[in-house]
């Protein structure tokens, strides 16, 4: 929403619900024409939104009510599902309707977050431009919420219980997934495994195995492949709820010793009837594509370990053009809850932004193909800065980077102090790693941080890139762009070596890491811990940014 308002002229102030002391010294301030709630947990004081347009945007469809409302349509089937912007009044998601949209939800039983990051995010940031427009328009009267209205079918519901998502593993496998994925990633669906009370999340349909339901067949790559009534499920990651930390892992990571004598799957989990992968290459004739869809875009030390792999597998093959594809997030670089978990999180950490290094620069030395990083998914961070060592950037329309590191209390790494100035230039690398702000997919191509920005559903992007890489590949000037493409690699090692921006950087980093200068630590735990975040205290930008002004605050 604050991309695509402030692409469309507005003058946008943030700022976070905190409290009703908070909200009102919010509006006092800024004096807002329009308040806009994209995220709201907390009621809005009657005095403010009695005071001028104050807008809920609500996740779904009209005449629904209620805090659970994505996760009783994954639960109940819902083919069609849609978001609501709602007149803040006394009663909760009850108000006069200033807009709604709809999209389909497909029969296959979509991830909670997946359905919100995708479907809902676009429809809400729709409404939120509709709002914006409405309240300059003086005609303009929202209208009451009216049951009797043809096709309003919504209602309210109550808060989703965990009683409400119990499942038993020997129910059908099409049961277990939906009810998991219903709560995906939050707060996941209690039950047991090896004996340990758990959170469920990232299910995947496996190959069905014979033994008891709830038993555990296989483990592979941080999953488990866990037995059900009528078939399997690879279950990916878990959170412990004993007396420790409770912090979303890899499942094997939880389970840990209780898997003695489990077998290591000898198939790769893409294999046929053997569900999801995290790690894929396909080649459609010159072009090779590495498809890595890591969960919530964290990438461990043993997933960049293996990344790392593919990238050089599939960089040995005689395709001329290779296209690095995420998932529903390109990459939100190291994978901050293994770190918190591990018995020293400042040496896991060390580790980690080491291995992510490690695949950047395969990317970057990949000098005898031209590669193009496909941005389907939002990307953060060092997952920004992955990307960059493309030779190409395609972002999908719709999303939103965070080039940043800057409120994690890290100085960050991943050669972004090669690849973002190369793309953007020193001053526009300065202020967006200084403001701390996300870059929609036009902006982002209007300076330079991708070259194109393609429209469509993922899966339409998907084959928007396969196209374009095919061009690529099949281009008359194919020989001479690979030719200036090694040739410019060679000039800027000459210039100044690859690994010792690595160095530079990674000094930083060891301060940040080890010495704990600007609150790495405490910005880890609160961001893993779902708590609100310490100020930030890393380097301060050189620069001031005027991006908050007035008009629509968020």
């Amino acid at each position: 929403m604050w991309a695509d308002l402030r692409a469309d002229g507005h003058e946008v102030v943030h700022r976070t619900a905190e409290s009703d002391a908070a909200m009102r010294a919010a509006v006092a301030t800024v004096d807002p024409d329009v308040i806009i709630c994209p995220f709201l947990k907390e009621r809005i004081p009657d005095d403010i939104w009695a005071s001028r347009p104050t807008v809920i945007i609500h996740p779904g469809i009209e005449g629904d009510r209620g805090p659970s409302s994505l996760d009783w349509a994954i639960t109940e089937g819902e083919r069609e599902w849609g978001v609501t912007a709602l007149g803040a009044i006394d009663e909760m998601d009850a108000g006069p309707i200033w807009g709604t949209r709809t999209f389909p939800v497909p029969a296959e039983p979509p991830r909670k977050s997946a359905l919100y990051a995708g479907p809902v995010t676009e429809a809400a940031s729709a409404l939120a431009r509709e709002v914006a427009a409405k309240v300059s328009d003086p005609t303009f009267v929202p209208r009451p919420l009216d049951y009797s209205r043809p096709g309003v079918r919504g209602r309210l519901r109550p808060t989703m219980r965990q009683a409400d998502r119990a499942f038993s593993w020997s129910d059908p496998t099409d049961h277990i997934l939906r009810r998991i994925r219903a709560g995906d990633g939050s707060p996941g669906v209690r039950s047991e495994l090896a004996g340990l009370p758990v959170s469920v999340f990232d299910a995947h349909r496996g190959p069905a195995t014979p033994g008891e339901p709830g038993t555990i067949a296989l483990r592979r790559h941080g999953a488990v492949l866990v037995r059900t009534g009528d078939g399997a499920l690879w279950i990916g990651h878990l959170r412990p709820l004993g007396d420790g930390p409770r912090i979303k892992l890899p499942a094997t990571t939880v389970l840990r010793d209780r898997l003695d004598g489990v077998p290591e799957s000898l198939e790769p989990l893409g294999a046929p009837d053997g569900g999801y992968r995290e790690i894929t290459y396909e080649r459609h004739g010159p072009v090779g594509v590495v498809g890595f869809d890591f969960y919530n875009g964290a990438m461990s030390t043993a997933q960049c370990h293996r990344l790392v792999s593919a990238l050089r597998a599939a960089a040995a093959q005689d395709t001329s053009v290779l296209v690095l594809r995420g998932g529903q997030f390109f990459s939100n670089g190291i994978h901050l809850n293994v770190i918190e978990a591990h018995p020293d999180p400042a040496a896991e950490a060390w580790r980690n932004i080491n291995a992510i290094n490690d695949v950047c620069r395969e990317i970057i030395t990949c000098t005898h193909q031209l590669v193009i990083a496909a941005v389907g998914g939002n990307a953060g961070a060092g997952g920004v800065m992955l990307g960059l060592g493309a030779d190409q950037v395609l972002v999908r329309d719709g999303v939103v980077l965070n080039p940043h590191y800057r409120t994690m209390g890290l100085t960050g790494s991943e050669y972004w102090t090669y690849t973002l100035p190369r793309r953007v230039g020193a001053a526009e690398a300065e202020r967006l790693t200084g403001e701390c702000l996300p870059i929609g997919a036009a902006e982002a191509a209007s300076i330079g941080l991708a070259d194109a920005v393609l429209a469509g559903e993922p899966e339409e992007f998907d084959a928007a890139v396969l196209e374009y890489a095919f061009r690529l590949a099949t281009s008359d000037g194919l020989g001479q762009r690979l030719s200036a493409k090694a040739a410019a690699r060679a000039a800027d090692e000459r210039r100044r070596p690859l690994e010792t921006y690595r160095i530079r950087e990674l000094a930083e980093m060891s301060r940040d890491i080890f010495d704990d200068r600007y609150g790495f630590a405490a910005a880890r735990n609160a961001f893993v811990m779902k708590r609100p975040a310490p100020a930030a205290v890393a380097p301060a930008p050189r620069q001031e940014s005027d991006a908050f002004t007035r008009s629509v605050a968020i």
